[in-house]
C-alpha cells in the first residue's frame, strides 16, 4: 500500500485549503439543490391509509402528531422477514433525538410492511427508543409510495425498497412533497458521512482511492450493530 505524499505542515495546509474551497463550493451547490427541493410541486394524498402502532390503529394524519411536516423513512422489512434490513438499520442507528426536528414543526417515523409484533421485537433488539415505528401491512401505503414494488410478471410477488417520503399538512389536506431512495438517502445515515472524512473512506471497490487502499465489495461488509465479530 502506497500512502499519499508525506509533506511539511505548510504544504499540507495549502493543500487542505484548496480542498476546503472545493468542499465549500459543493456546500453552496447543495444549498441550491435544497432551495429547488423546497419549490417542488406537490401531490395531494386523497387516499385513507391505516397503520398499526403501539397505541393501536392510526391514520397518516395521526403520524404527524399535530405537526405540519412529516418525514417517513421506508424501512425495508417484509412481512415474512425475520429481521430488518441491515442498511436501513445503519440509518436508524444514526438518527438523532426527534426533539430537534419537532422544534421545527416536523415529525419523523419509520414505516414497514412487517407485522407490528416483528417491528417492536426488532426495535427492542436494536435498542432503539425512537423514532416511532408503524406497520403498513393492512394498507396500500408502501405500494403507493414506491416502497414495495410488484413483479410485473407476477403481481403476487413483491420486493421491498428503502427510501424517504416527505409530507406537508395544510389545513385538512396532506401533500407529498418529496421522495428519494437508493443512494439518494444515504446521507441520512451519517455513519457513511463520517467514513467519507477518513483517508480510507468507505473502503469499497467503487470508490476512487489511492492504489492499494483496503477495499471490499459494497454491501458485503456492513452488519447490524450487534453482529460484528459474529
Amino acid at each position: 500500500m502506497t500512502l499519499p505524499r508525506i509533506v511539511p505542515e505548510q504544504e499540507w495546509l495549502a493543500a487542505l485549503r484548496q480542498q476546503i474551497d472545493r468542499e465549500k463550493a459543493f456546500t453552496r451547490a447543495r444549498d441550491d439543490l435544497n432551495a429547488q427541493r423546497r419549490r417542488l410541486p406537490m401531490v395531494r394524498i386523497d387516499k385513507d391509509y391505516s397503520f398499526a402502532g403501539p397505541s393501536g390503529t392510526v391514520s397518516l394524519d395521526d403520524l404527524f402528531d399535530g405537526r405540519r411536516q412529516l418525514i417517513v423513512y421506508h424501512f425495508m422489512f417484509g412481512p415474512d422477514w425475520q429481521a430488518g434490513c441491515d442498511g436501513c438499520s445503519w440509518v436508524v442507528d444514526a438518527m438523532t433525538h426527534p426533539a430537534h426536528l419537532n422544534a421545527r414543526d416536523t415529525s419523523i417515523v419509520l414505516v414497514s410492511r412487517a407485522p407490528l409484533e416483528k417491528l417492536l421485537k426488532y426495535q427492542q433488539r436494536m435498542g432503539w427508543r425512537h423514532p416511532g415505528w408503524y406497520s403498513s401491512l393492512d394498507s396500500d401505503f408502501n405500494l403507493d409510495m414506491g416502497a414495495t414494488v410488484a413483479d410485473p410478471d407476477d403481481p403476487t410477488r413483491t420486493s421491498e425498497r428503502h427510501g424517504v417520503s416527505v409530507f406537508l399538512r395544510d389545513g385538512g389536506n396532506i401533500h407529498r412533497s418529496y421522495f428519494n431512495g437508493a443512494r439518494g438517502v444515504e446521507y441520512l445515515g451519517s455513519l457513511w458521512t463520517y467514513l467519507d472524512l477518513t483517508p480510507y473512506g468507505r473502503q469499497e471497490t467503487w470508490e476512487d482511492s489511492p492504489q492499494g487502499w483496503p477495499q471490499t465489495e459494497p454491501y458485503a461488509w456492513n452488519r447490524r450493530h450487534d453482529e460484528y465479530g459474529s
